[in-house]
């Protein structure tokens, strides 16, 4: 488990792409029981030791992780995630059919339909949305970052939070993320993960209310590793 921030309010973890953030029925260790040991043995604290969870990532996803050390810090965090006010999440994703993406970028919105069943979001159009209650607004803005021989690594920052949106809605402008077979990549990746890193947040500290940037490192397969060492070397 890498801790990539750590105070006495909140903790941070670069989640792999294998973990889950709390426990489901799999009957995984959810990285949350790995953060509560970490703080125990760390800390040397006796008894229960509180964590909080204002956020998730999917399991197939990577990425900074953020939890709650106080109750205090974890209220505040709750209401940053429910509102998105205060709070800026970025991710990294590696994409297919990179020349189907605006050179300079674009803003992406959407009406998503979850299905509980399948595990999978859909988009429907306005009309469709207008008579589905549980049609949800979705709104995202990328930027291609750099393009690869077969893959090209996007910037993608999220107005709303929305069941697999990133997922989703770039597999709707035909550049499913790489290994995301459920939304239609052409295969899977060799981790059983899909290339999606939530790559950085920002936000106001639920008790200091210093400005606060955490940025997780990428995966450390050669994919990650050719295409970011591209933006190092430009």
């Amino acid at each position: 488990m890498e801790v990539i921030y750590c105070d006495n309010h909140i903790i941070a973890v670069n989640k792999t792409c294998n973990e889950i953030v709390q426990g489901d029925k799999t009957g995984d260790t959810p990285l949350s029981d790995m953060v509560k040991a970490y703080i125990k043995e760390m800390y040397h604290k006796p008894g229960e030791v509180f964590l909080g969870v204002p956020h998730r990532i999917d399991r197939p996803t990577s990425g900074v992780v953020l939890f709650a050390r106080t109750s205090k810090a974890l209220t505040r965090l709750n209401d940053m995630f429910k509102s998105h006010e205060q709070i800026t999440k970025t991710y990294w994703a590696i994409v297919e059919n990179g020349n189907r993406l605006q050179a300079e970028g674009d803003r992406l919105e959407h009406f998503l339909v979850r299905n509980e069943k399948l595990n999978k979001s859909f988009v429907v159009t306005p009309e469709q949305a207008a008579k589905n209650k549980e049609a949800k607004n979705a709104i995202l803005s990328y930027q291609p970052l750099v393009k690869g021989d077969h893959y090209t690594l996007v910037q993608v920052n999220l107005e709303t939070g929305r069941h697999h949106q990133i997922r989703c809605q770039l597999a709707a402008i035909g550049c499913p993320i790489k290994g995301d077979l459920k939304y239609g990549a052409k295969r899977s990746n060799p981790d059983g993960g899909i290339c999606l890193h939530a790559r950085n947040i920002a936000f106001e500290h639920p008790v200091s209310h210093e400005h606060i940037s955490i940025t997780a490192p990428t995966p450390a397969d050669s994919i990650w590793q050719a295409l970011t060492a591209k933006i190092s070397n430009e």
